[in-house]
């Protein structure tokens, strides 16, 4: 039986802590300051053999109606209504706090089963914090440290209480067992594996670009928090999503601004977890605002995405309020193809995040440059293609001496890398490697992706007594 674990509490009591430390990873930002989380994220957390959903929540606070605190508290509320069981925690070492009281008692009227987390239980500074906690209402408190692991198997048995007797693992996952951030596996090219798993999808964008809001409409609920204040997404947000009996996953992240203004060590953290995203992703959406001119952001944001290897698409936000539309339209792909050789043919999708214009165009595309990404092209093809580009144009002759290319295999596809073998891989020049990725590019049909050339030294296995130096595996 999986269930759904919710951790609620007032700012900086340690949730997010207590969330990696349940799924095994650092994944959600901790930071000193409070207010830190403000979307809610899932993850599946493992604690003694049981497993099951946890839920980190934004910090319960008063705030006024419209105003983004609010905003966050009804992200909390929805939290609690979907939840299973309810973790309240609280700081042992400040004690009971009126707003702790406040939202304890909002917990209760919730009429789930609550279970009160005393945390930070480390040294005697939390003995009078640990038995003011007995006033909530809630039962006996569970003195526990998610910074050091502490009280895990007392939580284990409440939440056990819920599940049931655990399954027998092969081999425990100990949520104590947390050690520096987990790495994600590479991606398989085996295409029945690829169509059962969920295509990881990247949203990124400059702040205020609409990435939430697009995420939203492809939900068809307000489950990530929007509004007109710049910089609200702070984590990188995953959510499974099915479209026409697809799996998808959907990743939100924060807005990544020019290096340059990013000098607050949260907003360098937001960053570097929407970079890790891109390094994980298989295809990227690039968000962009359509009414604003094209920025050098936006040109950078999209070579890192190749410079990763992944397929890129440009999400063309907020289309309903161009006026010419055709004009801009024209005027961007000018732009890009000065400035994003690297990717030529990137698809530009037109959409409105607010309206639903667009959105499903925009998934076939996704599904199209996906495709394309895996794509793998015979060896036999490549070799005559190779034979007939450098009929057409040779490759130059250096200090004298004439290169001679021999034979060209794919190693690997997403993205598509190829192996080029010739005589002297070191003074070919770099306009002639663009001529033979431009050509593969065009003739191939792999717009859109990144194309990896690599360079090397051999003897053609298909030359009559070659011996060997075919293209490897990478």
């Amino acid at each position: 039986m999986t269930i759904t674990v919710a951790i609620i509490g007032r700012p900086n009591v340690g949730k997010s802590t207590l969330f990696n430390r349940l799924v095994g990873r650092k994944i959600a930002l901790v930071d000193d300051r409070p207010g830190v989380t403000r979307d809610r994220r899932e993850g599946e957390a493992r604690l003694h053999g049981l497993t099951f959903t946890i839920v980190d929540t934004a910090g319960l606070e008063e705030a006024e109606v419209d105003s983004l605190q609010a905003r966050m508290r009804q992200q909390t509320e929805q939290a609690i209504a979907d939840a299973d069981l309810i973790l309240f925690m609280i700081d042992a070492r400040v004690g009971i706090t009126p707003a702790d009281e406040h939202f304890a008692a909002m917990v209760r009227t919730s009429g789930k089963p609550v279970a009160l987390l005393a945390n930070k239980c480390e040294g005697r500074a939390a003995e009078a914090g640990l038995l003011e906690a007995y006033s909530l209402g809630f039962g006996e408190p569970i003195p526990l440290s998610a910074e050091h692991g502490i009280g895990m198997p007392d939580l284990s048995d409440v939440i056990s209480e819920v599940i049931g007797e655990p399954e027998e693992e092969p081999e425990e996952v100990l949520a104590e067992d947390i050690g520096a951030e987990g790495e994600e596996g590479e991606p398989t090219d085996d295409d029945e594996e690829l169509s059962k798993k969920p295509l990881n999808i990247a949203i990124i964008g400059q702040p205020n670009a609409g990435k939430s809001t697009l995420v939203n409409r492809f939900l068809g609920e307000e489950r990530l928090l929007t509004g007109p204040e710049a910089g609200i997404t702070r984590d990188a947000i995953a959510v499974d999503w099915i479209w026409r009996d697809r799996p998808f996953r959907l990743v939100d992240t924060a807005g990544i601004r020019r290096r340059a203004k990013v000098v607050e060590k949260l907003e360098k953290l937001s960053v570097g977890d929407a970079l890790r995203t891109i390094r994980f992703a298989e295809v990227v959406i690039l968000v962009m605002d359509a009414t604003a001119p094209l920025e050098k952001q936006d040109l950078q944001l999209a070579d890192l995405v190749a410079s990763e290897g992944r397929a890129l698409i440009l999400a063309l936000n907020k289309w309903d309020l161009v006026e010419d539309r055709q004009k801009r339209l024209t005027e961007i792909r000018a732009d890009l193809a000065e400035t994003l050789n690297q990717v030529r043919g990137v698809p530009m999708i037109p959409i409105s995040g607010m309206t639903g214009n667009g959105l499903d165009r925009l998934m076939e595309t996704v599904l199209s440059i996906y495709k394309t990404w895996n794509k793998r092209v015979s060896t036999a093809g490549l070799n005559r293609w190779l034979q007939a580009v450098t009929q057409n144009h040779p490759p130059p002759a250096v200090s004298g001496r004439r290169i001679k290319l021999k034979y060209v295999t794919q190693s690997k596809t997403r993205p598509p890398t190829f192996f080029l073998s010739c005589s002297r891989p070191d003074a070919l020049p770099d306009a002639y490697k663009r001529y033979l990725v431009n050509g593969l590019r065009a003739d191939f049909k792999l717009d859109g992706v990144p194309i990896r050339l690599m360079l090397r030294s051999g003897a053609n296995p298909f030359d009559k007594g070659g011996s060997g130096g075919g293209g490897s595996k990478g």
